[in-house]
Protein backbone atom coordinates (compact mmCIF):
# COMPACT_ATOMS: atom_id res chain seq x y z
CA UNK A 1 0.00 0.00 0.00
CA UNK A 2 1.14 3.09 -1.13
CA UNK A 3 1.29 5.80 1.70
CA UNK A 4 2.10 9.27 0.08
CA UNK A 5 -0.95 10.49 1.37
CA UNK A 6 0.50 10.91 5.07
CA UNK A 7 2.45 14.10 3.31
CA UNK A 8 0.22 16.54 3.72
CA UNK A 9 -1.47 16.53 6.87
CA UNK A 10 -3.38 19.15 6.60
CA UNK A 11 -2.69 21.85 9.81
CA UNK A 12 -1.70 18.42 11.36
CA UNK A 13 1.90 18.61 11.36
CA UNK A 14 4.48 19.59 8.91
CA UNK A 15 6.62 17.27 6.69
CA UNK A 16 9.55 18.31 8.51
CA UNK A 17 7.68 17.80 12.32
CA UNK A 18 6.47 13.94 11.45
CA UNK A 19 7.44 11.12 9.70
CA UNK A 20 7.06 11.99 5.39
CA UNK A 21 5.23 10.05 3.46
CA UNK A 22 7.96 9.07 1.41
CA UNK A 23 9.89 7.05 4.24
CA UNK A 24 6.66 5.62 5.21
CA UNK A 25 6.40 4.02 1.78
CA UNK A 26 9.88 2.60 1.72
CA UNK A 27 9.71 1.26 5.05
CA UNK A 28 5.88 -0.27 4.99
CA UNK A 29 6.09 -1.51 1.41
CA UNK A 30 9.17 -3.78 2.49
CA UNK A 31 7.70 -4.51 5.91
CA UNK A 32 4.26 -5.89 4.17
CA UNK A 33 6.07 -7.07 1.02
CA UNK A 34 3.06 -5.09 -1.16
CA UNK A 35 4.57 -4.00 -4.65
CA UNK A 36 4.14 -0.30 -5.63
CA UNK A 37 0.87 0.49 -7.29
CA UNK A 38 -0.37 3.78 -8.24
CA UNK A 39 -3.74 4.61 -6.11
CA UNK A 40 -6.50 6.98 -5.23
CA UNK A 41 -6.88 8.00 -1.81
CA UNK A 42 -9.90 9.65 0.16
CA UNK A 43 -8.73 11.44 3.47
CA UNK A 44 -10.28 13.32 6.30
CA UNK A 45 -8.18 15.99 8.67
CA UNK A 46 -9.39 17.57 12.29
CA UNK A 47 -7.22 20.30 13.52
CA UNK A 48 -8.10 24.03 14.70
CA UNK A 49 -7.51 27.28 12.79
CA UNK A 50 -7.18 30.81 13.96
CA UNK A 51 -10.40 32.88 12.87
CA UNK A 52 -11.60 36.26 14.57
CA UNK A 53 -14.03 35.70 17.86
CA UNK A 54 -16.91 38.38 16.81
CA UNK A 55 -19.47 38.58 14.09
CA UNK A 56 -17.34 41.55 12.66
CA UNK A 57 -13.78 41.33 12.06
CA UNK A 58 -12.38 43.14 15.20
CA UNK A 59 -8.60 43.86 14.96
CA UNK A 60 -8.26 45.00 18.64
CA UNK A 61 -9.28 41.26 19.62
CA UNK A 62 -7.30 38.52 20.16
CA UNK A 63 -7.59 36.08 17.38
CA UNK A 64 -8.91 32.82 18.50
CA UNK A 65 -8.63 28.39 17.35
CA UNK A 66 -11.73 27.51 15.60
CA UNK A 67 -12.17 23.74 14.97
CA UNK A 68 -12.60 22.52 11.22
CA UNK A 69 -12.31 19.29 9.63
CA UNK A 70 -10.85 18.54 6.21
CA UNK A 71 -11.98 16.52 3.68
CA UNK A 72 -9.08 15.54 0.93
CA UNK A 73 -8.77 13.81 -2.36
CA UNK A 74 -5.29 12.72 -4.13
CA UNK A 75 -3.99 10.76 -6.82
CA UNK A 76 -0.87 8.98 -5.88
CA UNK A 77 1.35 7.73 -9.03
CA UNK A 78 4.11 4.67 -8.83
CA UNK A 79 6.43 6.92 -9.99
CA UNK A 80 6.80 9.43 -7.37
CA UNK A 81 4.35 11.75 -8.12
CA UNK A 82 0.96 13.17 -7.02
CA UNK A 83 -1.85 15.46 -7.01
CA UNK A 84 -4.66 16.58 -4.43
CA UNK A 85 -7.45 18.90 -3.81
CA UNK A 86 -8.13 19.21 0.24
CA UNK A 87 -11.17 21.83 1.72
CA UNK A 88 -11.49 23.37 4.95
CA UNK A 89 -15.27 23.42 6.89
CA UNK A 90 -14.74 25.74 10.28
CA UNK A 91 -17.06 24.65 12.74
CA UNK A 92 -18.70 27.48 14.79
CA UNK A 93 -18.29 30.26 11.59
CA UNK A 94 -19.58 33.22 11.22
CA UNK A 95 -19.77 33.95 7.58
CA UNK A 96 -19.03 31.39 5.28
CA UNK A 97 -18.07 27.98 6.59
CA UNK A 98 -15.94 26.30 3.36
CA UNK A 99 -13.28 29.38 3.89
CA UNK A 100 -10.69 27.27 2.18
CA UNK A 101 -9.26 24.84 -0.73
CA UNK A 102 -5.81 24.06 -1.38
CA UNK A 103 -4.65 22.62 -4.82
CA UNK A 104 -1.62 20.32 -4.43
CA UNK A 105 1.31 18.76 -6.66
CA UNK A 106 4.69 16.94 -6.07
CA UNK A 107 6.96 14.53 -6.29
CA UNK A 108 8.96 12.24 -3.42
CA UNK A 109 12.09 10.08 -4.59
CA UNK A 110 12.17 7.19 -2.35
CA UNK A 111 14.08 4.69 -4.64
CA UNK A 112 17.42 5.26 -2.31
CA UNK A 113 18.20 3.67 0.63
CA UNK A 114 20.15 6.20 2.20
CA UNK A 115 18.11 9.29 1.64
CA UNK A 116 14.90 10.49 0.67
CA UNK A 117 13.97 14.38 -0.79
CA UNK A 118 10.67 15.78 -2.58
CA UNK A 119 9.12 19.01 -3.55
CA UNK A 120 5.87 19.94 -3.75
CA UNK A 121 3.53 23.31 -4.96
CA UNK A 122 0.55 24.40 -3.24
CA UNK A 123 -2.18 27.00 -4.31
CA UNK A 124 -4.10 28.45 -1.36
CA UNK A 125 -7.94 29.65 -2.35
CA UNK A 126 -9.24 31.45 0.19
CA UNK A 127 -13.16 32.23 0.18
CA UNK A 128 -14.22 36.13 1.16
CA UNK A 129 -14.69 35.05 4.82
CA UNK A 130 -14.52 37.48 8.05
CA UNK A 131 -13.69 34.67 9.90
CA UNK A 132 -10.17 34.07 8.72
CA UNK A 133 -7.28 36.68 8.76
CA UNK A 134 -6.91 38.39 5.39
CA UNK A 135 -3.52 37.27 3.84
CA UNK A 136 -1.52 37.66 0.89
CA UNK A 137 0.28 34.39 0.68
CA UNK A 138 -1.53 32.03 -1.51
CA UNK A 139 1.23 30.21 -2.95
CA UNK A 140 3.79 27.66 -1.20
CA UNK A 141 6.78 25.86 -2.38
CA UNK A 142 8.29 23.61 0.32
CA UNK A 143 11.00 21.35 -0.47
CA UNK A 144 12.72 18.49 1.92
CA UNK A 145 15.76 16.16 2.51
CA UNK A 146 16.66 13.48 4.60
CA UNK A 147 18.94 11.36 5.36
CA UNK A 148 17.74 7.98 6.87
CA UNK A 149 21.23 5.81 7.19
CA UNK A 150 21.73 6.76 11.00
CA UNK A 151 19.89 5.55 13.81
CA UNK A 152 18.82 9.31 14.46
CA UNK A 153 17.73 10.83 10.76
CA UNK A 154 18.66 14.31 9.85
CA UNK A 155 16.71 16.54 7.94
CA UNK A 156 16.07 19.69 6.38
CA UNK A 157 12.96 21.77 4.76
CA UNK A 158 13.06 24.57 2.60
CA UNK A 159 9.73 26.74 2.75
CA UNK A 160 8.86 29.66 0.68
CA UNK A 161 5.62 31.76 0.03
CA UNK A 162 4.38 34.26 -2.04
CA UNK A 163 1.17 35.95 -3.26
CA UNK A 164 -0.57 39.02 -3.82
CA UNK A 165 -3.58 40.99 -2.68
CA UNK A 166 -5.62 43.50 -4.03
CA UNK A 167 -5.99 47.00 -1.45
CA UNK A 168 -8.94 48.89 -2.58
CA UNK A 169 -9.01 52.83 -0.74
CA UNK A 170 -10.69 56.03 -1.87
CA UNK A 171 -11.24 55.37 -5.39
CA UNK A 172 -7.86 53.65 -5.90
CA UNK A 173 -7.30 50.30 -6.00
CA UNK A 174 -3.66 49.11 -5.45
CA UNK A 175 -1.79 46.01 -5.60
CA UNK A 176 -0.27 44.31 -2.46
CA UNK A 177 2.77 41.63 -2.73
CA UNK A 178 4.07 39.63 0.22
CA UNK A 179 6.31 36.37 1.00
CA UNK A 180 7.61 34.64 3.58
CA UNK A 181 10.64 31.61 4.03
CA UNK A 182 11.41 29.26 6.23
CA UNK A 183 14.02 27.08 6.77
CA UNK A 184 13.46 23.78 9.39
CA UNK A 185 16.15 21.34 10.66
CA UNK A 186 14.92 18.11 11.95
CA UNK A 187 16.20 15.24 13.98
CA UNK A 188 13.42 11.99 14.00
CA UNK A 189 13.87 8.01 15.04
CA UNK A 190 11.20 5.74 13.31
CA UNK A 191 9.92 2.89 15.77
CA UNK A 192 7.75 0.20 13.71
CA UNK A 193 5.73 -2.29 15.10
CA UNK A 194 4.18 -5.16 13.72
CA UNK A 195 0.79 -7.00 13.71
CA UNK A 196 -0.39 -5.11 17.17
CA UNK A 197 -3.81 -5.80 17.11
CA UNK A 198 -4.17 -8.22 14.41
CA UNK A 199 -2.04 -10.03 11.55
CA UNK A 200 -2.84 -7.04 9.52
CA UNK A 201 -1.89 -4.13 11.32
CA UNK A 202 1.32 -1.72 11.48
CA UNK A 203 1.73 0.89 14.34
CA UNK A 204 4.53 3.55 13.59
CA UNK A 205 5.60 5.77 16.05
CA UNK A 206 7.98 8.86 15.13
CA UNK A 207 9.27 11.75 17.84
CA UNK A 208 11.25 14.50 16.06
CA UNK A 209 12.89 17.22 16.99
CA UNK A 210 12.70 20.31 14.75
CA UNK A 211 13.93 24.17 14.78
CA UNK A 212 12.80 26.41 12.48
CA UNK A 213 14.27 29.61 11.76
CA UNK A 214 12.61 32.36 9.17
CA UNK A 215 10.13 35.28 8.75
CA UNK A 216 6.79 35.23 9.92
CA UNK A 217 5.19 38.37 8.01
CA UNK A 218 2.10 37.24 7.35
CA UNK A 219 -0.72 34.80 8.43
CA UNK A 220 -0.85 31.91 6.35
CA UNK A 221 -0.78 28.41 6.22
CA UNK A 222 2.93 27.18 4.97
CA UNK A 223 3.93 24.21 6.18
CA UNK A 224 6.81 25.70 8.54
CA UNK A 225 3.56 27.96 10.14
CA UNK A 226 1.66 25.01 11.41
CA UNK A 227 1.95 26.11 14.92
CA UNK A 228 3.09 29.35 15.61
CA UNK A 229 -0.20 30.70 14.16
CA UNK A 230 -2.22 28.85 16.36
CA UNK A 231 -0.76 31.11 18.74
CA UNK A 232 -4.17 32.58 20.61
CA UNK A 233 -2.67 35.69 21.01
CA UNK A 234 -1.53 36.41 17.52
CA UNK A 235 -3.45 39.80 16.57
CA UNK A 236 -0.52 41.70 15.75
CA UNK A 237 -2.03 43.96 12.03
CA UNK A 238 -0.78 46.80 10.78
CA UNK A 239 -3.38 48.81 8.20
CA UNK A 240 -3.29 49.36 3.90
CA UNK A 241 -5.84 52.02 2.59
CA UNK A 242 -9.27 50.76 2.94
CA UNK A 243 -7.82 47.06 3.79
CA UNK A 244 -5.80 45.18 7.29
CA UNK A 245 -3.86 42.32 6.90
CA UNK A 246 -2.88 40.06 9.76
CA UNK A 247 0.99 40.68 10.47
CA UNK A 248 3.03 39.41 13.38
CA UNK A 249 5.35 42.56 14.81
CA UNK A 250 8.71 41.32 12.80
CA UNK A 251 10.11 40.57 9.76
CA UNK A 252 13.61 39.29 10.02
CA UNK A 253 14.76 35.75 9.04
CA UNK A 254 15.66 34.74 12.90
CA UNK A 255 14.95 32.00 15.27
CA UNK A 256 10.91 31.41 14.95
CA UNK A 257 10.24 28.37 16.96
CA UNK A 258 11.42 24.93 19.00
CA UNK A 259 8.85 21.70 18.80
CA UNK A 260 8.63 18.40 20.19
CA UNK A 261 6.12 16.50 17.92
CA UNK A 262 4.99 12.64 18.71
CA UNK A 263 3.52 11.05 15.19
CA UNK A 264 1.40 8.07 15.70
CA UNK A 265 0.54 6.06 12.49
CA UNK A 266 -1.81 3.18 12.59
CA UNK A 267 -2.39 0.97 9.41
CA UNK A 268 -4.71 -2.07 8.91
CA UNK A 269 -5.41 -2.98 5.21
CA UNK A 270 -6.08 0.69 3.58
CA UNK A 271 -6.93 2.42 6.36
CA UNK A 272 -4.82 4.75 8.03
CA UNK A 273 -5.48 6.57 11.28
CA UNK A 274 -2.55 8.93 12.07
CA UNK A 275 -2.89 11.61 15.46
CA UNK A 276 -0.01 13.79 15.96
CA UNK A 277 0.90 16.15 19.16
CA UNK A 278 3.39 18.68 18.96
CA UNK A 279 4.57 20.70 22.08
CA UNK A 280 6.50 24.08 21.02
CA UNK A 281 8.06 27.09 22.18
CA UNK A 282 8.47 30.55 19.60
CA UNK A 283 11.07 32.39 19.81
CA UNK A 284 9.41 35.54 18.48
CA UNK A 285 6.42 37.19 18.27
CA UNK A 286 4.24 38.64 21.26
CA UNK A 287 3.37 35.55 22.53
CA UNK A 288 6.43 33.08 23.85
CA UNK A 289 4.97 30.73 26.35
CA UNK A 290 4.91 27.22 25.65
CA UNK A 291 2.15 25.24 23.81
CA UNK A 292 0.74 22.69 22.29
CA UNK A 293 -2.10 21.19 19.67
CA UNK A 294 -3.66 17.96 18.84
CA UNK A 295 -4.18 17.29 15.07
CA UNK A 296 -5.50 14.04 13.38
CA UNK A 297 -6.02 12.58 9.89
CA UNK A 298 -7.78 9.47 8.77
CA UNK A 299 -7.01 8.23 4.88
CA UNK A 300 -8.20 5.18 2.71
CA UNK A 301 -6.54 4.34 -0.47
CA UNK A 302 -7.92 2.89 -3.60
Amino acid sequence: MRLYFLILLLLCSHVAASQSLAELEKQLDSLLRKEEKSEVVLGVGYGNNPAYGSKTTNFELPIILKTFVSPSLSYYHKSGFYAGVSAYYLFNSLNKPWFEWDLTAGYDYTKNKNFLTGISYTHYEFTDSSDVPTTPITNELFAYFYYRKWWVQPGVSLDYGWGKDALEGNHTKETFRGNDFNFIAALRHPFIFNAVMSRRDVVLFTPSVNFTMGTANYYSNLKAFQYVTRSPKLKQVKKHPGKELNFEDHSNFEARAIDVTLNLSYFIGRLNLAPSFTVFKPFSGTEQNIMSYFTARMAYSF
